[in-house]
């Protein structure tokens, strides 16, 4: 069991924007062939064939993606603002007198769950539970993953059959009343898919960014004279240092001699976002380390790019304009080459983002700008 990895920027921007059908992003030809081992068994669970937007082609492709663009565009941007700015609040109170925090651990992970949380509709101690469950499950092995894998089952069934139920506004609600009619397993599997895209991913593109500005001149200058955004240094990791660095699955309909390469049907190309990104030869001219991201590939391209890009950046820019407003003097407690990252064929994921600043008191008058009115949200 192999795959090719597209590193070319051309070469990437061929597959993803492919018009004519010869790349397709249905794995079950490929399936098929894989031999009965723990590897491969282990593989599936990233790209194994489910029926969402993500894996379909064609007809079926289009009705998943116009009810998940649909639902998406429902989420108002001002509210959703302002859920993350008052779960990231809570969140920094629970380590602000402490003077140092595991930015991962302790923020960016947590904080994703809670906001996921709230657009599938639950109320904030679901949202703890499922931040405790996505955590056991990303470090659990043995018989505690089995465990982690149950509780999250019933995590996912109670909340369709509540939406079911009573429908509310919230996403899964939207993905059940959408006029595509999406059967119950496409409903469950496109709320197992926004949680899938949506949480790890952004989690590691809040500490990985916060990683770069803390760091890089550019950007560190900017937390006190605005030289280059938070918007900008996004962008900037997005297109070269991407949360899903290896994980653009396609597959070729036929026989193809692509850049020098013969591939035959059922043999899996991952596109490599992170490879195509760093690619200096092949970015467009506009490209460059101010760009707004119009060149990364960082959430795809063409009809399979994320649907879900224009909510992602705005929870990501909230969530650590928060932190850097929040914490006075923070910077990294060891140097950036010394951090640790998860190991994986896919992601690009720190395993701790350990930082230093001066302690502060919640709503301390005259230290930090928190205040004890928090913005209500009934609705997304």
């Amino acid at each position: 069991m192999g795959a090719h990895l597209v590193l070319d920027y051309r070469a990437a921007w061929e597959i993803l924007t492919d018009q004519d059908g010869h790349w397709s992003k249905d794995p079950r030809p490929w399936e098929a062939s894989l031999p009965s081992t723990p590897e491969a068994h282990g593989v599936l669970g990233m790209i194994g064939y489910r029926p969402n937007a993500l894996f379909t082609d064609g007809e079926v492709h289009d009705r998943f993606r116009q009810a998940v663009s649909d639902c998406f565009r429902m989420i108002q941007p001002h509210r959703l603002r302002a859920t993350v700015t008052e779960i990231a609040d809570d969140l920094v109170r629970e380590f602000a007198a402490e003077g140092r925090a595991d930015l991962v651990g302790q923020y960016a992970r947590p904080l994703m769950a809670r906001v996921i949380n709230r657009l599938y509709g639950r109320s904030d101690a679901s949202g703890r539970d499922l931040d405790r469950i996505l955590t056991t499950l990303s470090n659990a092995v043995g018989a505690d993953a089995v465990a982690a894998n149950e509780e999250f089952g019933r995590y996912m069934n109670e909340l369709i059959t509540a939406k079911y139920e009573s429908p509310g506004d919230d996403l899964p609600s939207w993905f059940i009343g959408h006029p595509a009619q999406l059967a119950p397993e496409e409903v469950v599997q496109h709320v197992v898919l926004t949680l899938g895209a949506g949480n790890e991913p952004s989690a590691n593109l809040i500490s990985n960014t916060t990683a770069r500005m803390l760091t890089d001149e550019r950007y560190y200058s900017s937390l006190t004279d605005g030289a280059l955004s938070t918007r900008e240094a996004l962008a900037e990791v997005l297109r070269t240092d991407p949360s899903m660095a290896n994980y653009g699955p396609y597959f070729a309909t036929r026989p193809v001699h692509f850049h020098g390469t013969w591939i035959q049907p059922a043999e899996l190309v991952l596109v490599s976002y992170a490879g195509a990104g760093s690619d200096p030869t092949g970015l467009p001219a506009h490209a460059d380390e101010r760009s707004d991201g119009g060149a990364h590939l960082g959430f795809g391209a063409g009809e399979h790019r994320c649907p879900a890009a224009d909510p992602a950046l705005l929870i990501a820019a909230t969530a650590i304009d928060r932190l850097l407003t929040l914490l006075p003097g923070l910077e990294l407690a060891v140097p950036f080459d010394e951090l640790t990252w998860r190991p994986g064929p896919f992601h690009r994921a720190l395993a701790a983002l350990p930082v230093t600043f001066r302690p502060v008191r919640p709503d301390q008058p005259g230290v930090t700008p928190w205040t004890n009115s928090k913005p209500s949200l009934s609705t997304l």
